[in-house]
């Protein structure tokens, strides 16, 4: 490229103060008509373009080459049918066209696939758009090219949002005729109470060519994995839905509905909801049979829990103490044994006896209640002391029946630390109890252990001479606990540095209510964005493997490793949005992974709709790999615009070259300098001298 330019040996400023002068004088020349007044100009401009110094410059000059970043979507989506494949096929055809334009750096990006910047939960293609042309300036950007299903999450407002002006352009993978069935909560609330009515809804939606063909969908509601209902829903009206929450903790609950023939997925024909249940306040009924020094121990540690409603009454009268006079005569307040023990006793969780002894206070009979209580799923425990060796222990009564074990009627005085058993070390009540790890135990002393015969169940905690401490059983649906020691006050009043009272005994009061996170033998999984966790508590020392069946349907086995006595635990990393089914041995569960509405899998139809306006605003287009439904893959050829030019097609694939240039060489060759120059303008002035002279 040959330019001219001026490069003068004054500044501006100076050459006016010389040159106007004598352009002043010239016109009048002119003006005058005074003879020799073209000779004054030639003169003028000789000395002008003296004092300018024209230049040609010849410049070598190499276009550059215009950046176009190819987006490939590795989405969940994509994986649906035969669009990855569609993909791959489009990404080889679009390379090898742009391969042979040498105008074009082209640079490819993979973007989509859940990784550690993305949770895989959403389609984002335009910030792994920005990123690849961050070191681009932006006239040199020609134009990016999408392949994906159109199923993008991030797409840009406008211009200066998108950072760049050149041609979007998307290729869309997937049947132009596609349809597709999906169930969702409308609401799903994230906290429920147990055993109590939870109101929810959700809507069938079909999306495609399959609107309206059926007008009633069948829906199967299953908890926990069990199925528990089916209803019929009208196609896109809310539905509502009233459920109870089995248990107390993590219920997970899923919808399901029919499949369609030639639908896009199943997947998303299941809606999960993970909804917490509590447990409304738990009613207790703690009954001291004598005031001793451990007794306000089980009552604060209740009284301290607000989920616990707390009936507590305590006989005053020792046993030596008898005098004949009548119990209700001595009771502060009249004690409603039979509205307690008869009418409402299944209205409680809990029934605790501490250092409770039958002093005719309780009918007989009423101890049947109490173990029919026990057998139908009641919990109850029994903290004892001296009295439950004696003759008036309650292991004399009809309560005998649901208790692990007699007394044989010794009591064993003699300090000891408290132990975990073999199956203490394993059982989830006392399993990791703090100072338990170390020998002696990191724990105070008791003195006092009632002695039994052949216990029934779990002995998880030894006292003195290795006899039994705690024992743990279950009878018919309920449970029963025995604490064989009145000493646990000790741990609580600080002791020789007292012991871990608290968690010990709330865990014997949860396990007796049936916690489900206390059992000894449970499956359990928790999953969270990108990985599943799966626990496995158990009473033995190994345990088989774990087999996850992952939402596509894909199986995995994983070992499981004990990582403290009887629990074992695994990891699978995973990509995969939607809910895991996993088994282990004849325990089964269930977890969702990702979260349970991700825009992912909630429109899943390919569509042109959605990139359309974006690539018409930066002169780009949105076109369809496969132009007709099982038609062949077809890639449009590329249509390719000059900077500053824009157009849209709707057939071809825009490009825009950059004007952008990058300089190789120049030459320059002043016009009026040397001694050629200087000739001339001698010559000039010498001819206009002689002219003036005549």
């Amino acid at each position: 490229m040959t330019t001219i330019n001026f490069e003068p040996l004054f500044d501006y400023t100076s050459l006016a103060l010389i040159l106007a002068p004598l352009t002043v004088m010239v016109l009048i020349g002119f003006y005058v008509r005074k003879r020799g007044s073209l000779l004054r100009l030639t003169a003028l401009v000789a000395l002008g373009l003296a004092l300018t110094n024209p230049v040609v410059v010849d410049e070598t000059r190499e276009p550059l080459k215009s950046t176009v970043a190819v987006i490939v979507d590795r989405s969940q989506s994509q994986e649906l049918g035969s669009r990855k494949q569609d993909t791959d096929e489009a990404l080889a055809a679009l390379t090898k066209r742009l391969e042979a334009l040498p105008q074009f750096d082209v640079r490819v990006v993979q973007a989509g696939a859940p990784d550690e910047q993305n949770d895989g939960n959403e389609t984002k293609l335009f910030s792994s758009l920005s990123n690849s042309l961050r070191d681009v300036p932006p006239s040199r950007i020609g134009g990016a090219i999408l392949l994906s299903d159109g199923q993008v999450h991030d797409i840009p407002a406008d211009l200066e949002a998108l950072g760049f002006n050149a041609p979007v352009n998307a290729l869309i993978s997937g049947q132009p005729d596609e349809f597709d069935r999906r169930i969702a909560f409308n609401k799903a609330p994230r906290f429920g109470i147990s055993g109590k009515p939870l109101q929810m809804s959700f809507t069938v939606i079909d999306q495609g060519e399959a609107s309206g063909q059926n007008n009633i969908a069948n829906v199967k509601i299953r908890i926990n994995g069990e199925e528990v209902s089916e209803q019929q829903a009208r196609i896109g009206e809310e539905t509502s839905l009233t459920l109870e929450l089995p248990h107390k903790g993590t219920n997970i609950i899923e919808l399901s509905t029919d499949v369609l023939d030639g639908e896009v997925t199943p997947v998303n024909n299941q809606a999960v909801a993970v909804v917490d249940a509590i447990r409304e306040n738990l009613r207790v009924l703690l009954v001291s049979g004598e005031p001793h020094n451990g007794e306000r121990t089980w009552r604060n540690l209740l009284k301290s829990d607000t989920a616990v409603d707390l009936v507590h009454f305590t006989i005053l009268r020792p046993p030596e103490k008898q005098d004949g006079t009548p119990i209700e005569e001595l009771s502060l307040i009249a004690f409603p044994t039979r509205e307690l023990f008869v009418d409402k006793v299944n209205d409680f969780d809990l029934i605790i006896f501490d250092r409770y002894q039958h002093l005719d206070v309780l009918p007989l009979l009423y101890y049947d209640f109490i173990a029919q209580y026990v057998e139908n799923g009641g919990a109850l425990l029994v903290a004892a002391g001296p009295e439950y060796a004696g003759y008036s222990s309650i292991a004399r009564t009809p309560l005998y029946s649901v208790l692990p074990a007699l007394p044989t009627g010794e009591v064993t005085e003699k300090a000891f630390y408290p132990r975990l058993t073999d199956a203490g070390k394993r059982h989830p009540v006392t399993r990791g109890l703090e100072g338990s790890d170390q020998e002696p135990p990191q724990w105070s002393r008791w003195f006092r252990t009632i002695d039994i015969s052949t216990p029934q169940g779990e002995v998880v905690m030894s006292g003195a001479d290795n006899k039994p401490l705690l024992v743990l059983s279950r009878v018919g649906e309920g449970r029963v606990g025995t604490l064989l020691s009145d000493q646990g006050w000790l741990w609580a009043r600080g002791f020789e540095g007292g012991g871990p009272y608290a968690p010990l005994y709330r865990r014997i009061a949860h396990w007796l209510m049936q916690e489900p996170d206390l059992a000894e033998e449970a499956l359990t999984a928790k999953g969270d964005a990108r990985s599943l966790k799966i626990t496995r508590q158990t009473m033995s020392d190994k345990t088989d493997k774990a087999v996850v069946t992952t939402p596509s349907g894909k199986e995995v086995e994983l070992d499981l490793k004990e990582t403290q006595p009887g629990l074992f635990e695994t990891v699978l990393n995973t990509k995969e949005v939607g809910l895991y089914q996993i088994k282990n041995g004849n325990y089964d569960t269930l977890a969702h992974v990702g979260p349970v509405d991700a825009p992912e899998f909630t429109d899943i139809i390919s569509t042109t709709d959605k990139l359309t306006p974006l690539a018409q605003l930066t002169g780009g287009g949105v076109l369809r790999l496969h132009s007709q439904a099982q038609s062949a893959v077809t890639v449009p050829e590329i249509t390719i615009a000059k900077a500053g030019q824009i157009f849209t097609s709707n057939n071809t694939i825009t490009l825009r070259e950059t004007a952008d240039t990058q300089l190789k060489s120049i030459n320059r060759l002043p016009l009026f300098s040397g001694f050629l120059s200087l000739a001339a303008l001698l010559m000039i002035f010498a001819s206009l001298w002689y002219r003036e002279g005549r």
